[in-house]
Parts: structure tokens; C-alpha cells; sequence
């Protein structure tokens, strides 16, 4: 590793349905591109190595509806708030560690639902009954940050995340979910879709969407994610 470029670690596993593998390689190039170089993980102990972590500039983590050890997150914790950058998309980043409280207080939201396309009796039992088409909206108020300047509004068809946050996150783009006649609730729900959130001295930013390889390569999403990518960084 030379010592004027810097250091981007990625930790992925957790659901294969995410392709954690595939989508963690295909920014691995944009990464070494603008100056970093890569160490890849498929396990969470390397948040135990503080010696090392100091050293990251940007931790990219893909890791779905995983287990987080105490000793690995605090030193997670401890990295961000001293100032390594996190970031990531879709699951990987915000239904890592469901059990752990004080992952989700740093992250700053929750996968809590994706709402299918038809009723239960008329789906298949497949990835693509969640698959549902909606659009991206930016927020007209952040609309000239680095990440989204420039974008208007897209469309998307696939998951819809419907995430619990809170109002310390800088949303910079937002869904809404419909309220159809077979929902459980009553009314449409606008819920956050890119976001960033100061931690410490560190940089968080997370992108809802990016569901599997062909979501994170639309190109709207791919900007954001490259452009959220290198905000994070230290």
C-alpha cells in the first residue's frame, strides 16, 4: 500500500440475494480510480484491528441481516467517530445488525419494510414479488449537495425501502410508499432514501437503493453511490 493514496476497506457478506460479492467488486475500480487502495473482508472482525482502522479513510460495507460481535462494533464506532468515513446501499448498510441498537443510532435508519406488488395469495414466493415501480425524488432543498446535483427525479422498479430514521439525517432524496386497498395502513408514507449523517468526526452516507447488481448500475444510482462514496471518505 503507497503511502500517498488512501485507504478504502470494504467488509461484505451476510444475504447472497444482495450480491454482496458482485456489487462490492463493481465499485472496486471506481475506488482504485480515484486514489485508494482496497482491502476486502468477508468478516466483521476486522472492526476489532484499531491499529489498522485508523488507517481507513472510507469503510464500504455490504453486509445484510448479519450479527455484529460487541468488541467488532465498538470498534467500528470508534473508526467513524475518529473520523473514517462509512457508506454503502440498499441492506448492506441499513439492515446490517439488527439487534445492535447502537449501530442503528449511528446509522441513522431501519429497513423496516418493502411493500410487494399484489396481495399475498397472487405472488410467487420470489425476490420480484417487492419489485415495485416508484420514483426517486430529490429534495429540492439539498438539491445542490455533491451527491445529487444535477439529478432530477428517476424511476426505479424494484424494492422500496420504507426505512425508520429520525431527524438528524441530511435527507437528500425520498420515496413515497403508496397506501393501496390491500395495505395494512391507511395513507402514503414519504420516507428517505438517500441520506448522510455526521458522526463524531466521521462521515456517513447511505443510498436505500441497490437491491442487486442491475439496481446499482442504473445510472442515477451508480452516481449517487460513487458520488456518496467519496463524500464519505475521510
Amino acid at each position: 500500500m503507497s503511502s500517498n493514496r488512501r485507504q478504502a476497506l470494504i467488509v461484505r457478506g451476510g444475504w447472497d440475494g444482495h450480491q454482496p460479492v458482485e456489487t462490492t467488486n463493481s465499485v472496486i475500480p471506481f475506488l482504485e480510480q480515484n486514489g485508494f487502495d482496497v482491502r476486502v473482508e468477508e468478516s466483521t472482525a476486522v472492526y476489532t484491528e484499531s491499529d489498522y482502522l485508523s488507517t481507513v479513510d472510507l469503510i464500504v460495507q455490504t453486509n445484510t441481516m448479519n450479527t455484529i460481535a460487541d468488541d467488532e462494533l465498538r470498534g467500528l464506532i470508534r473508526a467513524v467517530r475518529a473520523g473514517t468515513g462509512l457508506g454503502g446501499w440498499h441492506g448492506g448498510i441499513a439492515d446490517s445488525y439488527r439487534n445492535s441498537a447502537d449501530y442503528l443510532h449511528m446509522v441513522g435508519g431501519q429497513f423496516a419494510h418493502h411493500a410487494a406488488k399484489a396481495p399475498k395469495d397472487q405472488l410467487a414466493g420470489e425476490q420480484a414479488d417487492n419489485y415495485v415501480t416508484h420514483t426517486v425524488n430529490i429534495v429540492s432543498e439539498r438539491s445542490d449537495h455533491p451527491i445529487v446535483a444535477g439529478l432530477d427525479d428517476f424511476e426505479l422498479t424494484t424494492e422500496q425501502y420504507w426505512v425508520l430514521s429520525d431527524s438528524y439525517n441530511d435527507v437528500l432524496a425520498t420515496t413515497t410508499v403508496a397506501a393501496r386497498d390491500f395495505d395494512a395502513w391507511s395513507a402514503p408514507v414519504t420516507t428517505p432514501t438517500v441520506w448522510t449523517r455526521q458522526w463524531g468526526a466521521g462521515r456517513i452516507f447511505v443510498c436505500t437503493a441497490g437491491h442487486r447488481l442491475e439496481v446499482l448500475d442504473n445510472p442515477n444510482v451508480r452516481t449517487i453511490v460513487e458520488r456518496g462514496l467519496l463524500w464519505a471518505a475521510r
